[in-house]
Formats: structure tokens, C-alpha cells, sequence
């Protein structure tokens, strides 16, 4: 692939829209550009409002150009996994070309037939991941490109989503004036920069907790076998602040944030600070350890709400134990207190990228990672090419859209079938 690539992420959660400007070098991803503003039409995960999600994305957007000095036109999306399902699929091709040298031409065309399968009206293919490759009988092929053969399988997981829920997701980008060059299942973008490869490979536990809802995905045998999501999450913490606290759900979120502690054996009741609250006009004060009494009984009812899920689906003795990700768990004392319930190896995953060094950044920046790695793996391109300067006189100009590059008519089955299904 090309040196210094630009790759572009949107993130569209609960309580934020994320942009990243990455520049791809020799494999090295550099952070350039962030957008981060609060979101506006979404809850629990789910867009419920198109409009107000169209403004969040275009402000996030225009934050991120900001600081790069360029128009921005396409953009890596990530997916939620409500209502996501996965199953084992399989295609086989004949080799195309005359010498029998097997092309991405070939690799394309069987993931294409490994996605013809059949599906119910309301569930779409988000994405494809190849387990292995079989060259005329010869099993555990990782890249068969290259190599002479006859015929070409692929062996690998579907991943369906709800159209709905796709159909929503990608309106809003089109109508934010992006164009889409990949989609992502969030747990894969979170777990390529979250998990080592043992991670992957011995069985762990990825646990997202962000604002609206908690995404627990379990990889094992180095694929992702199993995710979820629980419609709880950090705005749950801060409506029991408001509550507990009796003021403002403003004013809890903010005490969430700056006073807030997960670990009450930790805190401390000589840290005190002062709000305002509903029905008096004198301030009153509170102790870090009342925070913290609050705070940890909502964040130990995350924590086991996730053991169940594991234990009833079987996967509750992981070895490689749980790995903690999302904006939720920046709260202090919350890893501490992860390790106390699941009795446990626990790890906190944070990005470490200049200027991203917070968990809530982390499906933002692996959704360029994971892209990145599977177009290498294809043999496509994803890299979006900046465009012109911003300039103050036509920064509200819609920018110019490039023409498409050749290989990108055949990147995939699965981008035509979207954009065929919701846009034609």
C-alpha cells in the first residue's frame, strides 16, 4: 500500500461523535486530527433521530478538519453490535487467471462467494472475516495471494447486523455529505487495538462500558466468537448521582467527571467539594466517599451483569481474563474495582496515541487500525485522500467529490450490496 495514507474514523456514540485524521506510514498509525463533540439523536447506542445526529457528525467532522487544514469526504464508520449475529460461512472459487496464479482478483471473488447466503429480510452483511484459506486441498492458508492452484476456499465467519439499525447509520453519514469506504463491526476495531494476539488466541473478555450501553465481546482461538450489548452504561452512574445527590443531571455528569470514584475502599471522606441542588439556594457539600458509594453500586452491577451474560452463554472461565475499555471506565478506581468482582486477570485498554490517551478513544482510533489491517490482508486500498486547503472563504463549501479509484469498483460485495439496498 501507499506511504502516509490518510484514513478517517467516525465513531457515532451514546454521549459523543468522534472523528480521527490518521496518517498511515510504514504501518505506523499517526494521529493528526480529532473531532470529538457531544451527540445529539442517539441513546442507548441506537440513532433515534437522523437529524441531530447529521449536525453532531458534520460538527465533528469540521472539528477534526480544523485542526489538519483539509476537507474531509470519506470516512471509516463503525457499527454497533445490537442485534448482531455471527455464523460460520464458506466459498469456493476456481482460480481465474490462465498461469493459475492466485490474485486479489481471486481472493475477492471468493469472500464474494462466501457471502451468498441466505438471510431474512431484515438483516444486511456488515462484514466477512477469513479464518483460513484452502489451495486445492491444502488447509491453513493465511494469504493465498501468490501462490498456484486450481481452486481457492475460504473459510470464515458472516457477521449480519439489523437493516434497520445499518440502514439508519449509513443515511446519516451519506446525508452528512461523507462518503463510506469501510464498515466496521465496533468490537473487531476495539479489539485490534485493545488485544495482543495471545489475547485473541487464549480467550478473553472485551468489555466496551460507554455512556449508553456496555458491549461485551469474547475473542477465542484468535476470532471473535460472541457479542452483546447491555443497555447499561455511565449515564446510568450519573442519573444515580442525580438522584442520590438530589441535583441536576448536568451537575452530576460534571461531578461524575471530576469527583467521581468507583473504588469505595479507596476514597477518601476528607475530599469534599460543593453543588448546587434542587430546592435550596445554598450550596451543599459532599465527600468523595459518598460519590464513591454511589458510583461503585452502579459500576459492580455492570461488572456482574457481564459475568451473567458469560456464564449463560458458557464463556464465563476465560484465561486470558477481562480487558476494559469505553469512556466509563476513565472513572477512578473503576479497574480496581473490576478486579474485586471478577476475581480476575483485568487490563484497562487506552490508546497509545498522542493526544487519544483516554478509553473512550478506542473504538475511534481501532476502526483505522482494523480497516488498515484488513485492506493490507485484500489487497485494496482504503486511504482517503485529503482535499483541497480549507480556506475561510469556502469552508462551507461542500467539498469537491474525488472520482473513485479503479480497484475500489470491486472492494467489495459487501459496500455495493449497502449502498444497493439503501440508496438506489
Amino acid at each position: 500500500m501507499e506511504e502516509n495514507e490518510i484514513y478517517v474514523s467516525l465513531d457515532i456514540g451514546t454521549s459523543s461523535v468522534k472523528v480521527i485524521i490518521a496518517e498511515m506510514a510504514n504501518d505506523r498509525l499517526n494521529i493528526i486530527g480529532v473531532g470529538n463533540v457531544l451527540s445529539q439523536g442517539v441513546k442507548r447506542g441506537v440513532i433515534i433521530d437522523i437529524d441531530k445526529t447529521v449536525d453532531s457528525i458534520k460538527k465533528a467532522i469540521e472539528q477534526a478538519e480544523r485542526m489538519v487544514g483539509v476537507h474531509i469526504s470519506q470516512v471509516i464508520v463503525g457499527i454497533v453490535s445490537s442485534q448482531v449475529q455471527l455464523e460460520a460461512c464458506q466459498g469456493i472459487v476456481a482460480v481465474s487467471s490462465e498461469n493459475r496464479d492466485i490474485t486479489d482478483e481471486d481472493v475477492w471473488n471468493v469472500m464474494d462467494a462466501a457471502q451468498v447466503v441466505p438471510l431474512s429480510p431484515e438483516r444486511e452483511i456488515i462484514s466477512i472475516i477469513p479464518e483460513q484459506y484452502v489451495v486445492d486441498g491444502l488447509e491453513g492458508v493465511t494469504d493465498p495471494r501468490g501462490m498456484r492452484g486450481v481452486r481457492l476456499e475460504m473459510e470464515g465467519t458472516l457477521i449480519t447486523g439489523s437493516k434497520t439499525i445499518l440502514h439508519n447509520t449509513l443515511r446519516c453519514v451519506e446525508r452528512a455529505g461523507l462518503e463510506i469506504t469501510d464498515i466496521v463491526l465496533q468490537p473487531l476495531a476495539e479489539g485490534s487495538i485493545s488485544l495482543t494476539e495471545d489475547d485473541k488466541e487464549f480467550g478473553t473478555a472485551l468489555v466496551n462500558i460507554g455512556a449508553g450501553t456496555t458491549t461485551i465481546s469474547v475473542f477465542e482461538q484468535g476470532k471473535l466468537t460472541y457479542t452483546t450489548v447491555l443497555p447499561v452504561g455511565g449515564d446510568h452512574v450519573t442519573k444515580d448521582l442525580s438522584l442520590g445527590l438530589n441535583t441536576s443531571t448536568a451537575t452530576a455528569e460534571k461531578v461524575k467527571l471530576e469527583h467521581g470514584y468507583a473504588f469505595y475502599d479507596d476514597a477518601s471522606s476528607d475530599v469534599a467539594f460543593g453543588i448546587d441542588v434542587i430546592g435550596s439556594d445554598q450550596q451543599q457539600h459532599f465527600t468523595q466517599l459518598e460519590v464513591a458509594d454511589i458510583v461503585e453500586a452502579r459500576m459492580e452491577e455492570i461488572f456482574m451483569l457481564t459475568i451473567e451474560e458469560l456464564n449463560r452463554v458458557g464463556k464465563s472461565h476465560l484465561p486470558g481474563g477481562y480487558v476494559l475499555t469505553g469512556g466509563s471506565m476513565a472513572i477512578p478506581g473503576a479497574i480496581d474495582l473490576a478486579g474485586k468482582v471478577f476475581q480476575a486477570h483485568v487490563r484497562l485498554a487506552i490508546p497509545d496515541y498522542i493526544g487519544v490517551r483516554e478509553p473512550s478513544f478506542t473504538t475511534a482510533v481501532g476502526l483505522i487500525k482494523h480497516a488498515y489491517q484488513t485492506a493490507e490482508k485484500e489487497g485494496r486500498s482504503l486511504g482517503a485522500a485529503p482535499e483541497e486547503p480549507i480556506a475561510e472563504d469556502n469552508y462551507n463549501q461542500k467539498p469537491k467529490q474525488k472520482p473513485k479509484k479503479t480497484e475500489e469498483e470491486k472492494v467489495s460485495t459487501k459496500m455495493k450490496n449497502f449502498f444497493g439496498a439503501f440508496f438506489d
